[in-house]
């Protein structure tokens, strides 16, 4: 997935919200949390990875794993 601005970031979460993709929704939210976690806004990124990760379990993908892995790691699950 290509990087997006911040604003393309959020047009791009509410169009994949409309559509109900929760592959497409674990994917940017997961994208949004390594760019907070860059940041060192680990709160922000810490929320933008339990989206990805709830999303990731509904959508069955593999990348739930990795997700619960860096909450765990933040001491967040």
């Amino acid at each position: 997935m290509p990087l997006l601005s911040p604003a393309a970031l959020d047009a791009a979460l509410l169009d994949a919200h409309a559509a109900g993709d929760s592959a497409r929704l674990a994917a940017l939210y997961g994208k949004a949390a390594s760019r907070f976690n860059e940041t060192a806004d680990i709160d922000a990124a810490c929320f933008y990875w339990t989206q990805a990760l709830v999303f990731a379990l509904e959508a069955g993908l593999d990348e739930a794993g990795d997700y619960a892995e860096r909450l765990r790691r933040l001491g967040r699950i």
